[in-house]
């Protein structure tokens, strides 16, 4: 399988999460990855130290000359921490009609910190989630979003249900944040009932760029002809064995073992 993924993120000097880790996740998968880096971060397992930025022209010529030449199957967003960044790769996209966006909406850290002032997420609301073939939030995010709580199977599709009201295809409801021994994500759309996806959760702390990774191995599928539901659950069980045998590394949240599928 091939599939060209453009990936347009902040870079993790530690390697689990950002750019490293949907480069990794990508390949992993058999894809093909292109990137558009917004950000450099200094980077480990327990935090960010410092944020280097990306000029945004350099940002949106990054996507326009990938597009231009290579091209893509699928492209995947992740951090577009300021409103110049945002409006940036709004207007390199201008020419990217008709090919997949997932959008991963990083949005709060691990500690539960906001990590956009309100401008940024209003113009991610209304500009932005309308570009946007799935959605994929956790539920601190969702519930910024939506400006609803999350509780409940119930109560997840209902700000589910809302965000789609912003303009995405669809929106996949990530369940990390919830409490118990089963993880369950559930994918809302418009014209179909929604779909729960559950299996057990994880015990451990290496857990470091599971949502950069699941959009990533999302927009990969994707790229690959895969329908949304099947391109849901192949992700999901590439993160889950990824995050089964992660390797350890760092003494916070470490990173997830992205090449497990490379068998020798």
């Amino acid at each position: 399988m091939t599939g060209r993924v453009l990936i347009i993120a902040g870079s993790d000097s530690g390697g689990g999460a950002g750019i490293q880790a949907d480069l990794k996740t990508v390949t992993a998968l058999g894809g093909y990855g292109a990137t558009a880096i917004t950000a450099l971060t200094v980077q480990d397992t327990k935090d960010v130290h410092a944020i280097h930025e990306v000029p945004p022209a350099i940002v949106r010529q990054q996507i326009e000359v990938v597009l231009a030449d290579i091209g893509a199957d699928a492209i995947k967003t992740g951090m577009l921490h300021r409103i110049e960044v945002v409006e940036a790769v709004i207007a390199g996209l201008a020419g990217a009609e008709g090919i997949p966006l997932v959008v991963d909406p990083v949005m709060v850290a691990k500690g539960g910190a906001t990590l956009l002032d309100p401008d940024t997420i209003e113009i991610l609301r209304t500009k932005f989630l309308p570009l946007a073939t799935v959605l994929t939030p956790n539920l601190p995010e969702a519930a910024l979003l939506a400006g609803m709580e999350v509780g409940d199977d119930a109560a997840t599709i209902a700000v589910g249900r809302r965000l789609l009201d912003y303009g995405p295809q669809a929106v996949l409801m990530k369940g990390g944040h919830r409490d118990g021994p089963e993880l369950r994500d559930i994918l809302v759309t418009r014209e179909a009932e929604p779909l729960v996806f559950a299996g057990p959760r994880i015990d451990t702390r290496h857990t470091h760029g599971t949502g950069c990774t699941l959009a990533s191995a999302i927009a990969t599928r994707l790229a690959q002809g895969a329908a949304m539901g099947e391109a849901v659950e192949d992700a999901r069980e590439y993160v889950f064995e990824a995050i089964r045998t992660a390797p350890g590394y760092g003494a916070g949240h470490g990173p997830l073992n992205h090449g497990h599928t490379v068998r020798r």
